[in-house]
């Protein structure tokens, strides 16, 4: 009867033999009631000072051989249930897709229509959105009144967080530069040899800076096979956000109404074969996201490949060498001296 089973990072052909697990605390528990019970005859004295307590080999003599006896048993089971080491490769086959993420830095990105506001939420949920791409490249494109290439296409995805984190406006001219912030991002990935390309371009304004005009950058796009994802990020109606700022650095909020080029976010994606989204608050980008990531999958093949290798000699080497022991201790210094 052969039935395999894996414990651990072990695989054991003869599973069954490994009942034979519960002899041992049974043997040990008859072991110590076998000491609990009066073995000798009894024998009046006047005086049993001489008998008082036992000497520490005493002790020894009844406890370490019956350990090592019972340990050797167990490690003979074991070994007679042929266990065997578990290796474990995956081999992955096929290719991800090159994703840039393209992230409007302008000032308005700081209203308070979203939490904490727009830039940090949107933060958040690319970083979400990057943890699920596990085998694409994906990239991070930064614009406002100019724009430029914050991380190149990696798989590294821990250092794309890092630049995630670092996002902040301020830095840029002010502005919304879409025509810009698209070019950068397609000229990143135009020379890719992966067979999908798509750029993620989140925005809240309507372009009013930058030389490049967004449908010049989305031709471009088009020509190269890149699908353009659109985000439009804003509230309907007004909202809190910068409307000035102190000398000392400090953006002054107020009431402002949100205006974005929904009708240039459409063409731009309609164009390129993606798809625009308005996202009013969190929950509806992250489900903006989560949609993108649903339209966009990896073409990933992954073979799992599982090695056993024999590992019985380990257990019934130790097992012999507790016999040993316990045979040499018993006749040396655990000896019974009549």
């Amino acid at each position: 009867m052969i039935l395999g089973c894996n414990i651990g990072n072990f695989h054991f052909d003869y599973c069954w033999v490994l009942i034979g697990l519960i002899l041992i605390p049974i043997l040990a528990f008859a072991y110590i009631k076998y000491l609990s019970q009066d073995r000798y005859a009894n024998f009046r004295m006047s005086n049993l000072k001489a008998f008082e307590g036992h000497s520490l080999r005493g002790w020894l003599r009844m406890i370490v051989p019956p350990l090592l006896r019972l340990a050797a048993l167990s490690l003979f089971i074991i070994a007679l249930a042929r266990p065997q080491k578990i290796h474990k490769k995956e081999e992955i086959k096929g290719e991800g897709i090159d994703i840039m993420l393209v992230m409007d830095l302008s000032s308005s990105m700081l209203a308070k229509d979203f939490k904490p506001d727009r830039l940090e939420a949107s933060k958040q949920v690319a970083a979400e959105f990057v943890e699920k791409r596990t085998f694409d490249r994906v990239g991070l494109v930064a614009f406002a009144g100019e724009a430029y290439t914050q991380c190149p296409p990696t798989t590294d995805h821990r250092m794309l967080y890092d630049f995630l984190a670092q996002l902040r406006c301020g830095p840029l001219q002010d502005g919304t530069a879409i025509g810009m912030g698209l070019a950068t991002a397609v000229n990143r990935i135009k020379d890719s040899s992966s067979k999908s390309k798509i750029v993620v371009l989140l925005t809240d304004g309507m372009n009013n800076a930058g030389y490049y005009d967004p449908m010049d950058a989305t031709n471009m796009a088009k020509t190269l096979g890149i699908r353009v994802y659109t985000i439009g990020v804003g509230t309907m109606g007004d909202a809190l956000a910068p409307i000035r700022k102190r000398s000392n650095g400090e953006y002054v909020f107020g009431l402002v109404p949100v205006e974005i080029d929904e009708k240039l976010l459409v063409r731009m994606a309609d164009l390129t074969g993606g798809k625009y989204f308005r996202a009013i608050d969190n929950a509806s980008l992250q489900r903006i996201y989560d949609e993108i990531d649903k339209l966009e999958k990896s073409e990933i093949e992954i073979t799992k490949i599982e090695r056993h290798s024999e590992a019985f000699h380990g257990f019934l080497m130790w097992g012999l060498v507790f016999v040993f022991l316990e045979m040499i201790l018993k006749y040396t210094i655990l000896r019974s001296v009549p």
